[in-house]
Order: structure tokens, then C-alpha cells, then sequence
């Protein structure tokens, strides 16, 4: 693909654009926040954490931009799809590839802006934080990176020339895999997400703090148990995601959480630092994409008619915090303790 673009340079579009660029891949950096673009035409794109690096990139606002784009990785936030994707529109030609891989399920709303036939879909490995303009932290090990990148597919899960070439290209990342079933792809990625990424936020905290935390964990392990049972009714098969089956992860009984609990420090173990994106836009008091993430589960549920009481509350929570432009903290766990009580 000649003309490569990544829009959206947050945490990870920093990161991925930065790693592109670093090892000779030519892509643009596009984002509508101009001090953000600024920083990176003048300073070049820094990555820390557990990699260390600075490289001058190719840096945008979308009024900048001319002619086509053969390929765009969409890394916005969902909640800002129906303002940026339109700017895209006038750079894409009829065989353009917008390769989104935003956290939920956002294939089809996207299709209604830029059309189906354009969109290919993908999950990302690991975790970043934003630090400041043009400077992000990876947050995951490079080993993460290295094995565990992306892992993309066509919505009809061909394996085609088009999403081939997106692989090779982001392999100059990491591990990329092409995988047949990207719906179970999407909700693997979901239930990472809603899990670990919806507790963060509900509580103010990082992912190591709630693998610390009995309670917590006890919490997230429903979440997940929530995740699956909605999935599976809505015709999916969850996938293998950093080694392991996301169904695997399903309780067959309350006290089936224990013997789950090995699974989650073998996977999360290594993201022990990462602040959920959704916890970092509660501290900008900025709109985050709670609705995109457990809102789906609870959404889906509710057509479906499956109860998601553990996902629910994590919506509440983190709505309230949203509406109050403020930020939970860990005591908020105890807004929790009448859902675990029914249970027992």
C-alpha cells in the first residue's frame, strides 16, 4: 500500500507510528489536536516505558492533508467518530482501506460514515499511556509487543490480499496475526477491555492494583463470565488472545473464580502498570468510551436477555464520575458489595 496513514495519535498511535517510522515504514501521523501535531512536527514522536526512543515522523491536522490514502488505521475514540471520520472522506478513493482498531464492536457504525466495503478490523496487543504532547508510555513489555501486537481480519474472514499487506505492514511493530473470525476477535478484545480497562476506571487505579485485590478480582472475574455468556448467545466463540482462550475464562460455579484466577496473572501479569485510556480521559475530565466498552455487554444482554448486573455497575460507576467530571478511587469497590452478596 503506497500512501499509509494512522489517525488518531494518542497513546497508541503515538506508539505505532513512532515504532513504523523507526523501523523505515513511510505513514503519516493525523489528529485533529493541533498542539498535539505541533509537537510532533517540531519535536518528533518520543516513546518511554519499556522502550526509550525519540524519531522525527511525519505529523498532521486533517486540514492539512492532500490526495489519497490507500490504507488509514483508525485509532480515535469511538466517542468522536461522527466528527472525525467525515474529514476523512475527501482523502479516501474508492479502494481505500480504513483498518479500525478501536477498542468495542465499531465496524458497523463506522461502515454508516465511510462504507462496508472499506473496513477491515483489528485488536491491539498492549497498552500505552499518554504522557504529554508528542510522548507516550508503553506500558507493556516490548515482549508483548513483540509477540502479541495485532491481530486483524476481514469482516467476512477471508484471508485477502489487502488484509495480507496490512499484516506485513504492521509486523514493523510486532507479531501480527490474521486471524478468520474477527467478531470473536472483537470480543476477546471486548471482555480485555470491559474487564480490566472498566475496573480501572470505575476505581481509579491500574491493573496491577486490581490483581492485588480479592475483592476486585472477584468482581472482574463476573465481568468476564457476563462477557462470554452475552457473546456466546449472540452467536460468537470467543478466541485465543496473549495464549489464552478468552472462554476459558467462563464460571461454571460462584466458587469457580479461584481456580480462574492463575489464568488472569498469566496474561495481565505483564500490564501491571497500565491505566485504563478510559480512566485517563476521567482524569482530562473528557467524554470516555464506557458506552463502546461494558455499556455493549450491557446493551446486548438486555436485548438478548442476559443479565450483566457486574457489568452494569461498572457502568454506573464510571457515568456518575463522567457526569461529576471527577475520578473514582478504591473504595469505590464497595459499590460492588451487594452484587457479591447475592451471589453468596
Amino acid at each position: 500500500m503506497k500512501r499509509v496513514a494512522i489517525y488518531g495519535i494518542g497513546s497508541l498511535g503515538t506508539i505505532i507510528g513512532a515504532l513504523l517510522t523507526k523501523n523505515g515504514c513511510q505513514v503519516d501521523l493525523i489528529d485533529s489536536y493541533k498542539e498535539n501535531i505541533w509537537a510532533l512536527q517540531k519535536n518528533g514522536a518520543t516513546v518511554t516505558g519499556f522502550m526509550n526512543f525519540n524519531v522525527a515522523v511525519n505529523a498532521y491536522t486533517p486540514d492539512q492533508l492532500s490526495g489519497f490514502y490507500d490504507l488509514v488505521i483508525l485509532l480515535t475514540k469511538q466517542t468522536t467518530n461522527i466528527i472525525e471520520l467525515p474529514k476523512l472522506l475527501p482523502f479516501l478513493h474508492e479502494e481505500s482501506v480504513l483498518c479500525t482498531l478501536q477498542n468495542g464492536i465499531p465496524e458497523q457504525s463506522i461502515a454508516k460514515i465511510v462504507g462496508l466495503h472499506r473496513i477491515v478490523g483489528g485488536v491491539v496487543g498492549f497498552g500505552a499511556t499518554w504522557k504529554s504532547l508528542g510522548v507516550s508510555e508503553l506500558t507493556s513489555t516490548a515482549e508483548v509487543v513483540q509477540n502479541f501486537a495485532f491481530e486483524i481480519g476481514e469482516i467476512s474472514g477471508e484471508n485477502t490480499q489487502r488484509i495480507q499487506e496490512i499484516q506485513q505492514l504492521l509486523s514493523f511493530v510486532g507479531a501480527t496475526k490474521i486471524l478468520p473470525n474477527l467478531m470473536g476477535i472483537r470480543w476477546s478484545k471486548l471482555l480485555m477491555n470491559a474487564t480490566f480497562s472498566g475496573m480501572s476506571a470505575a476505581l481509579g487505579c491500574t491493573f496491577g492494583d486490581i490483581l492485588d485485590h480479592k475483592k476486585a478480582m472477584f468482581c472482574l472475574a463476573h465481568i468476564a463470565d457476563e462477557t462470554i455468556k452475552v457473546c456466546h448467545a449472540s452467536g460468537f466463540e470467543m478466541v485465543k488472545m496473549n495464549g489464552l482462550n478468552m472462554g476459558d475464562l467462563e464460571l461454571n460455579f460462584p466458587n469457580d473464580v479461584v481456580n480462574k484466577l492463575p489464568l488472569y496473572h498469566q496474561v495481565w501479569n505483564s500490564h501491571r502498570k497500565l491505566k485504563a485510556s478510559m480512566l485517563q480521559d476521567l482524569e482530562k475530565g473528557r467524554p470516555c468510551e464506557i458506552e463502546f466498552i461494558n455499556g455493549v455487554i450491557s446493551a446486548t444482554g438486555k436485548v438478548l436477555n442476559i443479565k450483566t448486573p457486574f457489568n452494569n455497575k461498572v457502568v454506573e460507576l464510571i457515568k456518575k464520575a463522567e457526569q461529576n467530571k471527577c475520578v473514582n478511587d478504591f473504595s469505590y469497590i464497595s459499590h460492588f458489595n451487594e452484587l457479591i452478596d447475592s451471589i453468596y
